[in-house]
């Protein structure tokens, strides 16, 4: 069976280890996640991750997620653009998460980047999520 939403999946299983307090969290490989988990580790809110195979068809990503005095880097992770709902946003409109303390990951056409690096580089996209 196909998942309508596998970065809306992956987000939802983060948060979930995160409040089950695991280090270690699995999800299935895609591209577009790596890209997502690029970002994040980044910007300091995971520790890494690899992509591990299962077999020849099957691949995993291990995300290994970000503690500090024991509670969790991420405090709050939000789907934003949805399969029934996209958001895109302009270089100028792009949202404030928390007065800026937070991030926005947008997929531009220069590739998935934060939303400081979209502003700097002046070009808009779909708004993925927000995390603080």
């Amino acid at each position: 069976m196909t998942m309508s939403d596998p970065l809306g999946d992956m987000l939802a299983r983060l948060r979930n280890g995160i409040h089950a307090g695991k280090t270690k969290i699995s999800v299935p490989a895609s591209k577009s996640k790596t890209r997502v988990l690029d970002v994040l580790v980044k910007e300091g809110y995971i520790r890494g991750y690899k992509v591990v195979d299962l077999d020849e068809s099957k691949k995993v990503i291990e995300m290994e997620a970000k503690y500090e005095d024991g509670q969790s880097v991420i405090r709050e992770i939000k789907r934003v653009s949805k399969p029934g709902l996209r958001v895109y946003s302009g270089s100028n409109d792009l949202p404030l998460f928390y007065n800026g303390l937070g991030i926005a990951i947008v997929s531009t056409p220069k590739g998935v980047m934060s939303d400081h690096e979209a502003r700097a580089q002046n070009v808009g996209g779909e708004v993925l999520c927000q995390i603080f």
